[in-house]
């Protein structure tokens, strides 16, 4: 028997646009029918005012029932949301802040796994899940996610872990009601329950806050991004030092770096890899391949004070090293 379709995912296929060629096509008709009457008895300027009106519904209901646009005014400016048909055929709902995509989530069956290849790349951490064992005696069991957006990653971890619990810092508000309205937030909450914590406030001074008071993570995730701009008080050494407080023993931090001038500037993946360097014993660089959204390049830098095995590792020197960054 074929998979049934819940109402859930029939609902968000609906708000989703593409869900509904054939209505579309429908209301179209009729409403071409409808206007093809009413301006056939009249004549001149009177014919053609029906005929633009006509026109600009047409477009307007084009572009709604294709893209499913929304827009919030978020803490880093206007953010829009709008839904794409990939490749594939499937469709992709996507947050874009200042120009720059931030997040995106299926809209099937697949929508607990993320879109975009390097949010999914952050599911490397569980390989290391024996060789932690090996170090400390447990696996990966509680994590730390800086940076909500659309909660992809999350997302994928929770449902795929049933046993991990996570606390998951978004320093906007209004973002993280985008992500339960639009994102499977709000489905994720219920499935997770006491697993996932939802903390609003800003993700160095949770750090700071857990330092002094002892709270500790097996992995500690970085996606935090302002449009296209990291938030460096997360980067600087002081913040790594918090980190690197907040980590169990043999725990790993992992942060995505993206290049600039489409992949020719790697220069803040420089600087990162210097920072992270003189904080932790071993730093890691791993590249992530985009298909489907090809632009600035994305590398996930991993660090901790313990030996691990990571698949497609870039060696780098001393003379790739660039500034250590400082508050």
């Amino acid at each position: 028997m074929g998979r049934q379709i819940s109402q859930r995912e029939a609902s968000a296929r609906r708000r989703a646009g593409g869900g509904l060629p054939t209505e579309a096509v429908d209301v179209a008709v009729i409403l071409f029918i409808a206007i093809a009457f009413t301006v056939g008895g009249m004549s001149g300027a009177a014919a053609w005012a029906m005929a633009l009106l006509f026109a600009l519904s047409s477009v307007i209901a084009i572009v709604y029932l294709r893209f499913d646009p929304h827009v919030a005014h978020t803490a880093s400016g206007f953010t829009f949301v709008r839904t794409r048909r990939l490749t594939d055929g499937s469709l992709a709902r996507i947050l874009c802040t200042r120009g720059v995509y931030q997040s995106a989530t299926y809209l099937d069956e697949r929508r607990f796994e993320p879109v975009f290849a390097y949010q999914q790349g952050f599911s490397v951490v569980f390989d290391a899940e024996d060789a932690m064992r090996a170090v400390s005696g447990h696996g990966i069991s509680r994590v730390l996610a800086l940076g909500g957006g659309g909660y992809a990653w999350p997302k994928y971890a929770l449902t795929e872990h049933p046993d991990l619990a996570m606390t998951v810092v978004e320093i906007d508000p209004e973002v993280t009601s985008l992500a339960r309205r639009l994102f499977f937030l709000d489905e994720l909450e219920h499935i997770a329950g006491a697993r996932l914590q939802l903390v609003c406030d800003d993700g160095r001074a949770v750090l700071e806050r857990g330092a002094a008071e002892g709270m500790t993570y097996d992995v500690i995730v970085n996606d935090t991004f302002s449009g296209a701009e990291p938030v460096r008080g997360l980067a600087t050494i002081e913040a790594m030092h918090a980190v690197r407080a907040c980590l169990t023993l043999g725990g790993i931090y992992i942060t995505n770096v993206v290049s600039r001038g489409e992949g020719t500037d790697v220069t803040f993946l420089r600087d990162v890899v210097a920072t992270l360097s003189a904080v932790f014993a071993h730093v890691w660089v791993l590249p992530v391949t985009e298909e489907l959204f090809a632009g600035e390049d994305n590398y996930l830098v991993i660090a901790s004070d313990a030996v691990y095995t990571w698949p497609d590792v870039i060696p780098f020197d001393q003379e790739f090293l660039g500034e250590v960054l400082g508050d």
